[in-house]
């Protein structure tokens, strides 16, 4: 005998995407961490899970390569990573399958997160926490970049804009309008990227999303973010996000490689030709 509502419930899970899938399994453990914060300090919690280079290089937090990439340090910075990994990653997910997939986006988060520690030596700055899944979703970036190089895709640059600003505004203004500052940029982001979904075309202009080809995306992405680092301190893991696009084009490269006219048709078909 089957029981019909358990079956119906399998099926649901079942049909869902894996993007999707870590999609809400970032969610959970996003809201089940904003729990956790009014019986012990953020501080404490990120410090138990966020990756600090000199934390692990003394080998007193080894697991926070790995749950760094499933932590999220605000609502916006939740919102934007699983908004790319919506878009990115269902698609990528049609191309090479779940099992692919899911090895590559794990695999980009602590490669990622490795680079992050390595920077910190490189630049002596060993005791600067990360939290995010930007390293993994770099990751996706570099196999789509290498497998549908002139796939069109639209970079959104009003966000990274308000970074910039509210990073540049936060140093010169007094203390007490920092946290201003940061609710009014994060409520821009957000209305920026839910104007995309705006049936009018001057709505969606919002955001300044600007039409690239998919090779493109990873440079202007993290080549003059990387840039404006050594000008001003950004809250942005460049490293991280680097570490996440070689595994992602090496991967890519490798399954070119490997299957040559599979990946040719594949590519054809996404640049229209």
């Amino acid at each position: 005998m089957i029981n019909y509502n358990l079956q119906k419930k399998g099926n649901f899970l079942s049909g869902l995407s894996l993007s999707t899938k870590i999609i809400i399994f970032n969610s959970i453990v996003y809201f089940v961490l904003l729990i956790l914060y009014s019986v012990y300090s953020q501080d404490k919690v990120l410090n138990f899970l966020a990756i600090t280079p000199s934390s692990f290089l003394s080998g007193s937090h080894p697991w926070t390569i790995l749950t760094s990439v499933f932590v999220h340090a605000s609502f916006f910075h939740i919102f934007a990573n699983m908004f790319s990994l919506f878009f990115l990653g269902r698609f990528l997910e049609q191309i090479i399958g779940k099992k692919r997939f899911f090895w590559v986006y794990l695999v980009a988060g602590i490669v990622g997160s490795l680079f992050f520690v390595a920077s910190g030596i490189l630049f002596n700055n060993l005791n600067t926490p990360a939290v995010g899944a930007s390293g993994a979703i770099f990751g996706l970036l570099g196999v789509l970049a290498v497998l549908v190089p002139m796939s069109r895709i639209y970079l959104i640059v009003g966000p990274l804009i308000l970074i910039v600003v509210e990073v540049v505004l936060g140093s010169i203004l007094p203390s007490g309008f920092v946290p201003i500052v940061s609710l009014v940029a994060n409520l821009l982001m957000i209305v920026m990227i839910i104007s995309l979904f705006s049936f009018s075309r001057s709505m969606k202009k919002i955001a300044l999303p600007v039409e690239l080809p998919m090779w493109c995306l990873p440079i202007i992405a993290i080549v003059p973010l990387t840039i404006l680092s050594f000008i001003v301190p950004l809250p942005i893991g460049n490293s991280a996000h680097f570490g996440g696009l070689v595994i992602g084009l090496i991967y890519g490269l490798y399954l070119r490689k490997k299957f040559p006219n599979k990946t040719k048709r594949i590519s054809n078909y996404f640049s229209g030709k």
